[in-house]
């Protein structure tokens, strides 16, 4: 990663009044050596469970959040990594990249639910619609073995993130929706299309740079993430070249300016007072 951003990044995020650095994600052949990572499980993949060679109540057994690893690298300022075979919720694996389609089993676990099993968590009206759903976002396949995400501060010369990530409040959130436009001129440059919360700082931007698109993503919204989110905190995924472009211009933007400076600014303060107990 060039040196010259990371060295910038204290100062930027001074700008929007952020207190945590972004994380950036990128996919590799070489597995971390230390971070936070499911355990091993094999790959739930459409065609062992139509084989039925998927022993469920193993792979759920084993179940872990994404976005738990994910915290725990923000938390402890280490690496969050995943692979086919380390993808800790069986519906992460497709979010992912690691398999394509998602399983009949997730489908319904999302939806209606399982008789017997599971009552369903009834994010969409029924397996069919979601299956449909599923089919049209079409995740890009992994590139790498390894998915690995972390703080920028952790990446090396010779590495460098393919999108950058933000945990924040809304106040910041809109200094960040703000700098999006303010960098690309483009209206509708933010996204916050349906997903997981996974889903929403890997599948969809990812998508949408394999469409050439220039976007920039809000997530956090799945109820099921929220344990590990801070309370009111969304998540913005940028691409990596947006990112440096914000990082380059922030300071020559609204973020110089009195509404930024004399009204959000304070607000931000406010809200730092409000959350300085949590946790």
């Amino acid at each position: 990663m060039d040196s010259a951003i990371q060295s910038a990044i204290p100062d930027f995020l001074e700008l929007l009044g952020l207190d945590e650095e972004p994380v950036g994600l990128f996919y590799t052949d070489k597995q971390p050596e230390d971070g936070s990572f499911p355990k091993q499980c094999e790959t739930p993949t459409r065609e062992r469970e139509q084989a039925g060679e998927i022993d469920w109540p193993g792979v759920f057994g084993k179940f872990s959040c994404v976005m738990r690893h994910i915290l725990m690298a923000r938390k402890q300022k280490k690496a969050a990594w995943f692979a086919a075979d380390h993808f800790g919720c069986p519906g992460a694996a497709f979010w992912l990249g690691f398999i394509k389609p998602q399983t009949d089993t997730i489908i319904n676990y999302i939806s209606a639910g399982i008789p017997g099993w599971s009552e369903g968590e009834l994010y969409c009206e029924s397996p069919e619609a979601l299956g449909q759903v599923f089919q049209g976002i079409d995740p890009r396949p992994a590139p790498k073995p390894y998915l690995v995400i972390k703080p920028l501060s952790l990446f090396t010369e010779d590495e460098e993130p393919e999108l950058v990530i933000f945990f924040t409040r809304p106040e910041p959130l809109g200094g960040l929706h703000q700098l999006a436009f303010f960098v690309t001129n483009d209206p509708e440059v933010v996204q916050s299309p349906w997903a997981s919360s996974c889903g929403t700082i890997v599948t969809w931007p990812l998508r949408y740079l394999s469409q050439g698109l220039n976007k920039a993503v809000t997530g956090g919204w799945d109820p099921s993430a929220r344990k590990f989110f801070k309370v009111d905190e969304l998540s913005f995924t940028v691409p990596y070249a947006m990112f440096q472009d914000m990082v380059a211009r922030g300071k020559d933007s609204f973020l110089d300016r009195e509404a930024w400076l004399k009204t959000v600014r304070k607000k931000i303060a406010r809200s730092k007072q409000v959350w300085s107990k949590e946790k």
